[in-house]
Parts: structure tokens; sequence; C-alpha cells
């Protein structure tokens, strides 16, 4: 089968249906594992973070640990890859030349809006974003990969996130597609839409940062990859990127989380820290990409051996979480806060 490109645009819906269990929709795309990187270099320092991500009752800040398992979870999982290890796609130092990760930058209020001219403009948020011209780009200046750009406003906490961003002469940039994020607001995207994300989701909040894990706990969850996704999305996702019609395969948008019996008390404190959230908020499908990658930022600091210890987990430590009793509104990442409420149908959508 042929590849897509990885957020194909997906503005005209035929229908959307809600069902109990996932519908018959999906895409494959494959990508490889990264080399081991280059630890000769370093990486810069992540800035610290000023803004709250998103009100406390968002589904991103949620814990998912006592939810119902999802009944497509084995299905899932073998599909990403039971035997597939976890694997932490950021760290210290370099690969190819540029920092391991998906780099932000912070700035003030006052920084000057540029112009960005996006491919994908119909599911794009216009206007001017806040970008320095020296932003970093995932990969760096170079690459030929996402190239996502993070922009963090931290008086007004607005997020700025553009995929496949280029800089200009004029100091305007070109982009795939963009998205602008309200971190004081609940709202989700456009039903449909894309984002910086193939999951229509923000990237940021599943960041894996040296400073939370520092500090001795994350209270978020991750974002990750899967190799083939599912021509489908459940919430709090709003796009898929895929054609494939096998319910085997994992929706975009999909949770996930590390058994509760799996042993962690034998990993570095700081791995402990990243495998105790996969636990308690578990990761969201966002992309597709390799299996298990787990999307974090380039630091400086970490320590890179300990990172690798996350290879020990393989995918069959894991399982799908059904999170739909906690949605309030569809289009909104606002929790159901009280009692769990019965099993209510998630809203899936494809075109036919």
């Amino acid at each position: 089968m042929a590849e897509e490109a990885l957020r194909p645009p997906n503005s005209t819906f035929a229908a959307l249906v809600s069902v109990l269990l996932f519908p018959l929709t999906l895409l494959a795309v494959c990508a490889s594992a990264s080399p081991p990187p280059d630890l000769g270099a370093a990486g810069p320092a992540a800035p610290t973070l000023s803004c709250s991500i998103f009100p406390a009752d968002n589904i991103w800040n949620t814990p998912i640990d006592t939810l119902p398992v999802h009944p497509n979870s084995d299905a899932y999982v073998n599909t990403i890859g039971a035997n597939a290890n976890l694997y932490a796609d950021f760290g210290a130092g370099t690969w190819q030349g540029a920092p391991i990760g998906i780099p932000y930058v912070e700035v003030p209020g006052t920084q000057p809006g540029v112009s960005v001219r996006f491919t994908y403009a119909d599911e794009s948020d216009p206007g001017l974003y806040p970008i320095p011209s020296d932003a970093p780009i995932e990969g760096g200046p170079d690459s030929d990969g996402d190239r996502h750009v993070i922009v963090i406003d931290r008086d007004n906490c607005l997020l700025y996130e553009l995929f496949y961003a280029w800089p200009q002469p004029d100091g305007s940039w070109d982009a795939d597609s963009g998205a602008i994020f309200d971190l004081k607001s609940n709202a989700l995207r456009p039903e449909g839409w894309t984002s910086a994300d193939a999951a229509g989701l923000p990237i940021f909040p599943g960041l894996v940062r040296y400073d939370e894990v520092a500090g001795g706990a994350i209270h978020h969850a991750l974002r990750f990859t899967a190799p083939q996704t599912q021509r489908a999305y459940v919430w709090p996702a709003r796009h898929f990127a895929s054609s494939l019609t096998d319910a085997r395969y994992p929706p975009m948008g999909i949770r996930f989380r590390l058994k509760a019996d799996y042993d962690i008390s034998g990993f570095s404190p700081d791995a402990q820290v990243i495998l105790q959230a996969l636990k308690t908020y578990g990761m969201i499908l966002a992309d597709n990409g390799s299996p298990w990658f787990l999307s974090g930022v380039p630091d400086d600091r970490w320590d890179n051996d300990v990172l690798q210890e996350l290879k020990q987990v393989r995918g069959s430590d894991f399982e799908a979480v059904d999170v739909s009793s906690l949605m309030v509104h569809p289009d909104s990442g606002q929790v159901f806060q009280g009692t769990p409420r019965a099993y209510l149908p998630l809203v899936i959508a494809g075109v036919h």
C-alpha cells in the first residue's frame, strides 16, 4: 500500500459517526527508529516554563489510572508492536548535528508577530505568529524532517506551533500547517482540523521536560507515535492521517497507560518519574512514526544512559484506556468532575 503524507488535509467529512467500539478506519505510515545519538556535543537547555498548560480539569492534566481498559486494547498493542521497546526520542547531546527532541522557546508578549504562509491554510490558524528569528527548529535549521517550531507567549499564555516550518529572508515563515492554542482554555480545534501534529492536538503539553523530571513528578499525559494508525480519531483528537480501515489499528487520540503491576522499582529515579507518569497519566497517540516513541524536549541535563533504561519496557506492558466517561463535550478538553459515569460512546469521524 502506498504511503500517505503524515498530515494530509482532511477538510471534508461526509459523516460523523457515534459508536460503542472504535470504527473501521486507518492508514499505514511506517517510520524507522532513529539511530543512537551522538553524545559528544550538547543541545540547549530548555527555558523555564511560566504558564500553566491548560486548566487543571483538562484531559491532558487528568489521571487515567482508574479508568477501564479499552475493549480493543490487545489489538492496538499488537499492531503497534507488542515486542517493540519504549523509546525516549529526546535527550542530551546531538544526533546528526542537531539537539535530540522537540525544542520550544518562550517569548514576551511584546515579541513582534510575523506572517506565516501555510500549505494547508484552510486548517491553519491565521494571524501573526511571534516567532523570533532564531527560534529553534526540530532537527536543526538544515533538517528535512518534521521541523516543528513551538513558541509560548509567556505574558498572554498563548501557544503557537508550526509543522514543517522554514524561515524566509524577509523575516516571515513558510509552514505546512500551524495552530494557536489558548493555554487558559479547554477549547479544542475545529472538528476535522489538523494542527502542527497529525492528530490535531497541541504538541507541547505532551512533551517530557527535564525540570519536571528533576522535580520528581510529571502531572500530565505524554505524546507518542505509532507506525500504523486507523482512519479515525477519538476525543480529544480532531484529525486522522490514515487510509487503513481495519479496527485492529489504533485511532489518533487513543490513550495508553503502563500497566499498574509493572514493577518500576529497579529503574533510576529519573526513569521512575517518567514511568510513573505513564502509569498515572498515560500517553496520547498523536502522530504516525516509530513504535512507542515518547516525545520530549532536548536538554543538556538529560542523562542519556538513564533514558536508555526505558527500552526495558515493551509494548505488551501497556494497555489502551477508555476515557469516554470523562468527556463533557466533544468540542472541549474539559473533563467531567465527580462520580464516574457510565460508558459514553466516543465520536469518531471519517471520510466515506
